[in-house]
């Protein structure tokens, strides 16, 4: 049953449920913000009588409320210049960040009965060069980030006895493709749910006003307004009530390209034990993920706090591994009544990151997102999981994806494990250049790919192509200068090597 035709059978109309921070009770300060949010409430009322399905529109007019409670509050936070007070944040306590080491083994299947898994999967594969959803690039023998999170859900349903179900959010870039894309798991142990999460429209910078001029403007003249908005998408799309009948109590929330991101038994039986009503995965911060978003104490209260939020002169603290040592994996598990309640009671606020874009006619607009995690401050015994790197192998380009297809991981029904030859817990640091950025370039430059398991670090600049059976040891810095092209032979061995654009190797 649809959201609106849950309300309507309530006697409730969808656009009826306000939230607190709409026009007539925010108090700003300056005409100048009352005037921007006037307007745009005028022009957001002449977007939304322009559709005529009475359904469509009312669905519109949920996702334009939603944005305009985020445009109110952004004008709201302007005018009052809300800064965040940087003496008031601390490091976390012990109880809000326990860790995965301390935790039993008496984890049982049976919590798996009450768990659902879901998949952020509203981003595009642009990054590196592919068209359409992310979640559908190839990155291991032949499967796909969606082949793999659907091979482990069913390898964990059949091994257990159970029946989790996996969730895609997309966002209106990804749903029509990935819903074409899922059908071919029909006959597949796994139940596949797909909603969508809002779209929003961009914000001109100078008249503060909405992009488009119609419901069906230009696709670049929308946004999707960040994971944050995952809790009134699962509400309004009637799935969070479908799963609660279902029995379901636990959602399990992950990036679709973090192939560490599986279903832990010991985590969740935490999750049941404890009571808690959201765990947040957090892991040892290194120079790699200096601008992850990371746990903080604030005022006495556990918050996520992201780059974006950060006072400009306080960055280079943030970015700190002695200050900030852990940071967000972005693997949440959440109590699904918890997620019910704190909508109802109109309380979910999260904090506004502000996109700044310019688009391909140089036109400068806002997209105002939220993120996921933002909402720990919002719920009961709210807490951090400090879990080993192993469950954070996100693939955000290609020099991510040589890692995951190498010898350094083996691939067990579904599940990416670190080779138990690899003598230590860390993982090599690899930067690949720019003619690597594509993944159709980086395929072209690989006979296969390397061994690495004695790898430390590897950097990659210029045109250079790898011949096949290739081994990486120690140090390797490979720098083809402008004009000139580096070919590594087949069976060739590099271990502690520098080689520039005449093919010399030295001692490194």
């Amino acid at each position: 049953m649809s959201s609106f035709a849950r309300k309507q059978s309530m006697g409730v109309n969808p656009s009826d449920r306000h939230h607190p921070h709409t026009l007539s009770t925010l108090d700003f300060q300056g005409a100048s913000s009352a005037a921007a949010a006037k307007a745009m409430k005028t022009e957001l009322s002449r977007l939304v009588s322009q559709i005529k399905s009475e359904d469509e529109r009312k669905f519109f007019q949920q996702e334009m409320d939603g944005f305009y409670m985020l445009f109110t509050r952004f004008m709201d936070e302007k005018a009052k210049g809300t800064k965040l007070d940087w003496d008031k944040i601390q490091s976390p306590s012990p109880e809000q960040i326990v860790s995965y080491q301390d935790f039993s083994n008496s984890a049982t299947p049976d919590d798996l009965k009450k768990l659902a898994v879901l998949k952020l999967n509203g981003g595009l594969g642009t990054t590196m060069g592919c068209v359409g959803p992310k979640s559908a690039i190839e990155v291991r023998d032949g499967m796909t980030f969606l082949d793999l999170s659907v091979r482990q859900i069913e390898y964990l349903n059949r091994e257990h006895d159970v029946d989790v179900p996996l969730i895609l959010m997309n966002s209106f870039n990804t749903d029509e493709e990935t819903r074409r894309i899922v059908q071919k798991y029909a006959t597949h142990n796994v139940c596949i749910t797909t909603f969508n999460q809002s779209r929003h429209p961009r914000i001109n910078k100078e008249s503060l006003l909405p992009e488009p001029r119609s419901p069906n403007g230009p696709i670049d003249q929308w946004y999707p307004p960040g994971h944050g908005d995952l809790y009134e998408a699962l509400y309004n799309s009637g799935l969070l009530d479908k799963l609660l009948s279902e029995g379901k109590e636990y959602l399990f929330v992950s990036n679709v390209d973090n192939l560490g991101a599986t279903v832990d038994l010991k985590i969740l039986h935490h999750m049941v034990e404890s009571d808690a009503e959201f765990l947040m995965e957090v892991t040892d911060k290194t120079k790699a993920d200096i601008k992850g978003g990371t746990l903080v104490d604030y005022d006495g209260h556990i918050r996520l706090l992201e780059i974006a939020q950060v006072p400009s002169e306080h960055v280079e603290d943030f970015k700190s591994i002695k200050k900030f040592q852990i940071f967000n994996t972005n693997n949440l598990w959440i109590n699904l009544r918890a997620i019910k309640r704190v909508l109802e009671e109109e309380s979910m606020d999260l904090e506004i990151i502000v996109n700044n874009k310019t688009m391909e006619s140089g036109e400068k607009v806002i997209q105002l997102e939220t993120a996921v995690g933002a909402a720990i401050k919002h719920f009961r015994n709210a807490h951090g999981v400090n879990v080993p790197r192993a469950r954070f192998l996100p693939v955000k380009s290609t020099s991510d994806l040589f890692l995951v297809t190498s010898n350094l991981y083996s691939l067990v029904h579904g599940q990416l494990e670190i080779n138990p030859k690899r003598m230590f817990n860390t993982v090599p640091l690899v930067k690949l250049g720019d003619h690597f950025k594509k993944v159709s370039h980086f395929l072209s430059r690989f006979k296969t790919i390397p061994h690495i398991l004695e790898l430390d670090h590897l950097t990659v600049t210029g045109d250079v192509t790898f011949g096949a059976k290739v081994e990486l040891r120690g140090t390797v810095i490979i720098v083809a200068n402008h004009g000139d092209r580096i070919d590594i032979p087949s069976g060739a061995v590099l271990e502690n090597k520098v080689i520039t654009g005449n093919l010399r190797i030295l001692d490194h």
